[in-house]
Parts: C-alpha cells; structure tokens; sequence
C-alpha cells in the first residue's frame, strides 16, 4: 500500500470518529432538552403523573371538580360527620317554685356547657360530693401500686349506693380532708367552687357549672383514674333507695339504667333551709341541679326540681329531633 493510500483511511478513521463523537453528544443534549420540557408547566411532553405547583398530587385525599379548561379546580373538603343528638339539650327551664335553684348541662363531646344565667354560683354540695370522695379515694391507692382491700370497697360502695355518712367521713379523712376538694378543682379545672371553711365535705362549695364538670372528669377517668372509673361508674348506676330520685327519673325506665347518679340533701337546722343538689352522667352529657330553700318544704321539694329540669332540657332535644 502506498504511502498516500495509507494517509487517505486514517483520514477516513478520523472522519468517522468524529460523526460518532457528534452522535453522542447531539443524542445526550436531546435527551436534556426532552427532560427539562416535560417540567415546564402546559408542555405537551409533561407528566400527567406528577404534582403541579400548588395542585394536590392525585393521591391527595378529598373530591376535586375538572374546570373547562382541564385545570383541577380546589379540592372539595370532606365534611365532619356531624354528631349524634344527645337526649338532653339546652333550653329556658321554667320552674314556678319559691327558693334559690340552677342548672348545667355540658356535652361531653365537645365540651360546651349551657346552663341558668346563675350556673357560676355555689351551694353546699351534701352528699353529692361523695362520688368525688370515692373517686378520689380509688385514683391515690392505684397511683401508690396498691388494691383496696374488700372493706375499703365495701366502704366506697355504700358511700355511692346508699349515702352512708360514715364511710364518706372516713375516706374523706383518708384523702386529706380539705387537700381532696384542692386537688377536685385542680384535677377536674374547675373555676367557681372552694372547700368548706370548716374543713367539712358536705359544705364544699360547688356551682352547678362545675357540678357538670366534675360528672365529666368522672367519666373520662381522670377522677378516678383508669383502673376504677368503669368501677365507680357502675356504683353510681346502681344508687338505690331514698337517694335515688332527680334528674334520672325523667327518663324512661329502661334508659335510667344506663345513667349514674349521685345526689345531695341535707335539712340545715342552723339556716332553717333544705339543700338538694343532683348530678347525673349520661353517655356524652353530664347535668347538676343545685337548690335551697324553706326546711320546712321537705327534701323532695328540691328532688322534684331537679327532675323538673332534665324533663325540660328532654323536652328540648325531642322538640329540636
């Protein structure tokens, strides 16, 4: 092979090394090129798989409506499901009886609590205190790692169930006294109420307003804790003789079952005045009745006002279903 032969097929090697290199760089910059339109908003070679710029992504939950255009509109958000009605509901309770009363009724639910113009003022509590005393009583032995023995149980039971006088006296005492109805107010974040000034569980100031809230730190637990809240609360189902009477009564018999109670009522010699006071816990609502008035009236003067009112606020919720 001559020497020009041999100078024209390296030229030619070179030639074709060149196109080759030219392939690949063309090849590379239009791959880049195709990349980057199919980032550009309204390209034709865009993704329909991906997210635009403030839209929802097509995993995004919720309904969305399609404009003329194409474009998704904004999401349509899936509504709350609205909430039971609960068999109780606020209203203008009318009571044409002489004497000093007021009701609370809270939602549990959502909290809401509705109620006289004064549901903030105090009464002395009487026994409707108690189902505190036991509560309170039940949460510091689990929280210590302990069980109450039979006759301490016995004791909170009777307390509950037949307002036994004794044994509230004596798991008061056990509580600490006056530091039980501190850590009432501080544990169930109630705002109007105060304990007695003589120290007594049956003074403890309460409103009705915070008669509701207590019945609501009972039924979430917080009261008396988890171990023994469905405990206290079966107690409290199961108030049986003088005691049980008020707000339950309004309801039909099979329904009465199903709500705890626990009432108050005391004759005051020295102020020559009856106090009856009533707290119940239903599911999703709990309701306190606070009265006082005439000694000479009797306890179930007050234990009809009380019964009085639930019908009212029943009345309301079968008007407002």
């Amino acid at each position: 092979m001559s020497h020009e032969e041999r100078a024209a097929r390296r030229r030619s090697r070179a030639h074709r090394s060149t196109l080759l290199r030219l392939a690949l760089f063309t090849g590379v910059l239009l791959a880049m090129v195709l990349a980057g339109l199919r980032l550009m908003p309204g390209s034709p070679f865009a993704s329909t798989a991906a997210a635009k710029w403030g839209e929802p992504s097509s995993s995004t939950t919720g309904s969305s409506r399609t404009t003329p255009g194409g474009r998704p509109s904004t999401p349509t958000p899936t509504p709350s499901p609205e909430l039971p009605p609960l068999p109780v509901a606020p209203t203008d309770v009318d009571i044409s009886k002489d004497g000093w009363w007021n009701w609370a009724l809270m939602d549990t639910r959502t909290g809401r609590i509705s109620g006289s113009d004064n549901m903030d003022e105090t009464n002395p509590t009487a026994s409707m205190i108690k189902a505190w005393i036991g509560a309170d009583y039940l949460r510091r032995a689990a929280e210590k790692g302990g069980t109450p023995s039979d006759s301490r149980l016995n004791q909170v039971s009777i307390m509950i169930r037949d307002s036994d006088n004794n044994a509230a006296q004596t798991l008061y005492e056990l509580n600490g006294g006056t530091a039980s109805i501190k850590r009432l107010i501080s544990i169930c974040d109630l705002t109007d109420s105060s304990p007695a000034a003589d120290g007594g569980w049956s003074r403890t100031a309460l409103s009705a307003r915070d008669t509701a809230r207590m019945g609501a730190c009972i039924a979430d637990g917080r009261a008396a804790g988890p171990k023994w809240t469905k405990w206290l609360l079966d107690e409290m189902r199961a108030v049986r003789g003088v005691g049980n009477f008020g707000i339950r009564k309004a309801f039909p018999a099979a329904e009465q079952k199903g709500i705890g109670i626990k009432n108050g009522w005391v004759d005051r010699q020295r102020e020559q005045r009856y106090t009856v006071n009533c707290l119940a816990i239903g599911d999703g609502w709990t309701m306190a009745v606070e009265t006082r008035y005439a000694l000479d009236l009797g306890y179930t003067y007050g234990a009809k006002i009380c019964e009085d009112v639930a019908r009212q606020l029943r009345a309301a919720a079968s008007d407002a279903g």
